[in-house]
């Protein structure tokens, strides 16, 4: 997905370093007192790709809570009418038009704000919505800065603003089901969870379609990061928005239309696999584990096979082991989509998922268990390639009554039963299902990775300090 970016850096920068500015505290007046059915108002801060989904939802979410669209926020004046177009056909209203976010924060009738910019640009905008006395929903990563995280965590916890993290699976029926389903022991304590989600394409880079490069050329794969680098003629220009803005504190360069419009391939704008997978992967691990931050992350990757002069890893590994003395292992390959999955092992079974992020269909075993110690001796040993287990293993498919039949896709990310979550906690003033210290959490492991990838080291959380170290801490599980 591609996302323009509207922000303001004004009114919460200072100084060279980029350090968030408090907004007025009588913003926080502006926050009307929701009642179950009163409209709940809506703008979106960044009009790309994502926000497109944000608006699907409000409109699904309209069906069963009175809720509206009534703003649209965006540096790049071709997003802001992109958008604008989008809402008028959902809400049949004409949303008004924002190119700084202070502006329309300063409105006093917009109760929630939907963040969906850069994933550099999260934190401090989070911060920045809460500081206004707006609920919000912002999208993962939740920050990918350490001190950010911190001190957007720190603002939102201070505040009483209702804040839900973009991570939908935990609004979802089948990885709550499997949370219940560890939870009571059914397949003994946790020893390692692994994660393997692929695709073969050159996500995030897009084809053009201006070029003059026909379709057939484009197959080519040379050709075709060729016609990106050198060819391309962007619909963003640098007079329709506001370059110094967008960066939001990082050091000043040359505008950039594909670093602003595919930021994900940057390292000093976003950690890519990371920041967009790697972060809903932990968080999964977060919900079924019980578990809030790593004690070690050590990673490894690189650009296997889309030279097209990305930063970002397009094939990685991070490896994280978890205070409570397991083993999270995480990889994508961007070059080979073959059988995405996640992989729960326990002392007494395993659970296994089909499909890549999202996808639904769980299934619980024995098998691996302690009374299958060794293949050689206990089992089962397969001579084709085995749809089921033994029966003795007792497999079995998780159902949840009541929701969709289980599958190896899953709900895509426009899920609405996530925003309803949120809607339904700014009526009530009780926190969501996926919280800032979620999103915190998630952070923690992202920015680690990271971290490791680019040194070359393991690194280790001291949670006690809230610091990324480079030595053990002493812990039963880390010493």
């Amino acid at each position: 997905m591609k996302e323009s970016d509207g922000i303001d850096r004004r009114a919460f920068l200072k100084g060279a370093g980029g350090v968030l500015m408090a907004t007025s505290m009588e913003a926080r007046s502006y926050a009307r007192i929701l009642g179950a059915n009163d409209r709940i108002r809506l703008a979106q801060l960044g009009c790309g790709d994502r926000s497109e989904g944000h608006v699907h939802m409000a409109q699904l979410a309209a069906k069963q809570t009175p809720v509206e669209v009534v703003a649209v926020c965006d540096l790049w004046s071709l997003a802001q009418e992109r958008r604008a177009i989008q809402v008028k056909k959902a809400f049949n209203l004409e949303p008004q038009k924002y190119k700084y976010s202070e502006d329309m924060l300063a409105r006093k009738d917009i109760d929630g704000v939907m963040i969906a910019t850069g994933d550099f640009q999260h934190a401090k905008l989070c911060s920045a919505v809460v500081q206004a006395g707006k609920d919000c929903y912002v999208e993962k990563p939740f920050a990918n800065v350490l001190a950010e995280a911190k001190e957007a965590r720190d603002t939102v916890k201070a505040s009483k603003q209702i804040v839900q993290m973009g991570t939908q699976h935990r609004s979802q029926a089948y990885p709550l089901a499997v949370r219940n389903i560890i939870r009571s022991g059914q397949i003994g304590s946790i020893v390692q969870i692994e994660q393997e989600w692929n695709v073969n394409e050159e996500r995030w880079r897009f084809v053009p379609t201006d070029t003059g490069i026909s379709s057939e050329m484009l197959k080519d794969e040379k050709l075709e990061w060729k016609s990106w680098l050198y060819g391309r003629k962007s619909k963003l220009r640098e007079e329709d928005t506001d370059w110094k803005h967008w960066l939001l504190g990082k050091p000043e360069r040359p505008f950039d239309p594909h670093v602003y419009l595919e930021f994900r391939l940057y390292k000093e704008f976003s950690s890519g696999i990371f920041d967009q997978w790697l972060s809903h992967g932990c968080d999964l691990v977060h919900l079924w584990s019980d578990e809030s931050h790593p004690a070690s992350v050590v990673a490894n990757g690189g650009v296997f096979v889309w030279k097209d002069g990305r930063e970002n890893a397009d094939t990685c590994v991070a490896a994280i082991t978890y205070p409570k003395g397991f083993l999270y292992t995480y990889k994508t390959t961007f070059g080979n989509s073959y059988r995405s999955f996640s992989r729960i092992q326990g002392r007494d079974g395993t659970i296994e998922n089909y499909g890549g992020e999202g996808a639904s269909l769980f299934v619980t075993t024995k098998e691996g268990g302690r009374k299958e110690f060794d293949p050689w001796e206990s089992g089962p040993v397969y001579k084709q390639t085995p749809l089921h287990g033994p029966s003795t293993d007792g497999e079995d498919v998780v159902q949840v009554p009541g929701a969709m039949p289980p599958t190896s896709l899953g709900p895509d990310d426009d899920d609405v039963r996530h925003l309803v979550d949120w809607l339904e906690a700014m009526q009530t003033r009780k926190q969501p299902s996926a919280t800032v210290d979620h999103g915190f959490s998630h952070s923690i492991v992202c920015i680690m990775a990271a971290e490791s990838y680019w040194s070359g080291k393991r690194v280790y959380w001291d949670n006690a300090r809230e610091e990324i170290v480079d030595q053990p801490v002493n812990t039963p599980a880390t010493s």
